[in-house]
């Protein structure tokens, strides 16, 4: 969690922002508050704003690749505030991704894709960061590629149990992905984010 963003904390004041009240609406599984705050605005005038923010923490998220076969790795999941915004299934298709958890990016995804993907990642490589969605969520993720052969492969993944995941390991031709974005058939962000890095900048022979 980004202790400038914790329940107990608030952002500081600048030249453009001063905070007037902040209120936790909910605490239960990650941090939901209510801000009100004077922003100044281009003109120089000043007006009083209202938002909501998510603070979840921030994560990083990873897609392997293998260049000679010209695959990737892909996990599918059952994502709830998919399936109440019309995913039938709620099924997902995504790059493995996780937060931080006090860990740096580098160590969170190497962790997140052993467990996830069962492979243990020999060189990741980070690509970028991005807010994921900065009108109510606080959280950043940082981008890593990493290259991966079947010898890499030391579990079959799935998951923790314990915190409701219930992975499927996929390994998918790049071009039958970026197909697949182009028809719905996978719709997260950041998977779209990392395989459109992996087709533009050329990883695959």
């Amino acid at each position: 969690m980004n202790p400038m963003l914790s329940a107990t904390t608030r952002p500081p004041d600048s030249a453009q922002v001063r905070i007037v009240e902040q209120r936790v609406l909910a605490d239960d599984w990650f941090v939901l508050k209510k801000t009100s705050f004077e922003y100044r605005r281009r003109d120089g005038s000043t007006q009083m704003l209202h938002r909501e923010t998510y603070d979840r923490g921030n994560g990083a998220a990873l897609l392997l690749f293998n260049a000679q076969r010209g695959t990737v790795v892909l996990t599918r999941q059952f994502r709830f505030p998919a399936y109440v915004n019309g995913c039938a299934d709620g099924l997902l298709v995504e790059a493995c991704a996780g937060l931080l958890d006090g860990e740096d990016a580098e160590a969170c995804i190497r962790r997140e894709a052993q467990e996830e993907t069962g492979f243990v990642v020999r060189a990741p490589r980070k690509v970028f960061e991005a807010y994921m969605s900065p009108g109510s969520v606080t959280e950043k993720l940082h981008f890593f590629v990493a290259e991966y052969e079947d010898a890499d492969r030391i579990s079959n993944g799935g998951g923790e149990v314990a915190e409701g995941e219930d992975i499927e390991v996929q390994e998918w031709p790049l071009a039958d992905a970026l197909q697949a974005m182009a028809d719905g058939r996978i719709q997260d962000g950041k998977t779209i984010m990392l395989l459109q890095h992996v087709a533009l900048a050329g990883l695959l022979r």
